[in-house]
């Protein structure tokens, strides 16, 4: 099994971050498999989705409406409603596995592959790429 760590800069905010590129550009001329993408952190998800048309905005809002940044939940460390993001990997899993064929990402006509972050505590994560092939 092949595998590589990305270093993502999500910054001090909430974010849909897209690694579509990093995913296709890590596969590509493997040949047929599964591409796992893994966030190894308590506070973060994988996401596939459409991008860039609005979808990524209306997820963070989903999760605002969800989850919100209030003073409910017991987890209470950091900033205001730090909780909420232990909570986010129940409902966006910490991971992805998508398949590859001929060296290239299996997506749909508008999927994409995101890392959801909600904890804006955390400005730098890690992201897992491991390639199984078939």
């Amino acid at each position: 099994m092949d595998t590589v760590e990305l270093q993502v800069r999500t910054g001090g905010r909430e974010v849909v971050h897209d690694l579509t590129g990093a995913c296709a550009d890590f596969v590509r001329s493997r040949g047929d498999g599964l591409l796992h993408v893994f966030v190894p952190h308590a506070t973060a998800g994988v996401a596939v989705l459409e991008l860039g048309a609005g979808s990524d905005d209306d997820l963070l809002a989903a999760l605002g409406d969800l989850l919100p940044a209030d003073d409910r939940w017991r987890h209470a460390h950091g900033s205001r409603g730090h909780g909420r993001a232990h909570v986010l990997p129940a409902l966006v899993p910490p991971y992805a596995s998508l398949p590859v064929l001929g060296g290239r990402l299996a997506l749909g006509t508008w999927q994409s592959v995101a890392l959801v972050d909600l904890n804006v505590d955390n400005p730098d994560r890690t992201v897992r790429l491991s390639f199984l092939a078939g």
